[in-house]
């Protein structure tokens, strides 16, 4: 349960450097709400994300996987990596994870996006690793946040092309 996590979670969460990009350093009751908020996206749209436990030590690193909510530009592929594990691939690996299930569980997706604020260069990195490309840039939780997408076809032809980290 992620509860069981959550002083790991307000330790990654609370780092000004980490949370620069997304909306700012959280305490412990905004992690718990924050939490809840993932939670509610599985229960509501059948999506979200997973923590990334790291496999050598068995320590919580950060979260990844799928978001999406009313008036979301799409079904997106998210990572969160502590910055103590920054620059060891673990947000290439867990978006790539994420991206996979979310075509393999849901045949009539097309696409899945990524929203990325301009100054975030490394998450956009990360993004065109995945092979995704910038579409376009909306307003979206009072900012221009920039769209990358990849369409079915094109993660298909990067996984068969051995250019996609492969899950597992």
């Amino acid at each position: 349960m992620l509860c069981e996590n959550l002083d790991a979670y307000t330790e990654i969460w609370a780092d000004e450097e980490f949370a620069r990009h997304i909306g700012g350093p959280l305490d412990r009751h905004g992690m718990w709400h924050n939490l809840a908020g993932n939670l509610g996206c599985w229960a509501l749209e059948g999506v979200g994300p997973w923590s990334v436990i790291e496999r050598e030590t068995g320590l919580l690193v950060g979260r990844a996987g799928l978001w999406v909510e009313p008036g979301w530009p799409g079904v997106e592929a998210v990572w969160f990596i502590g910055r103590p594990w920054w620059g060891r691939g673990y947000a290439t690996e867990a978006a790539s994870a994420a991206v996979a299930w979310a075509f393999a569980q849901r045949p009539g997706l097309t696409e899945v996006v990524s929203v990325i604020r301009s100054a975030n260069v490394a998450s956009a990195r990360v993004a065109e690793r995945l092979g995704m490309r910038l579409d376009r840039t909306e307003h979206l939780h009072g900012g221009e946040k920039n769209i990358y997408v990849i369409i079915r076809a094109e993660w298909a032809a990067h996984q068969r092309a051995g250019e996609m980290p492969h899950p597992g």
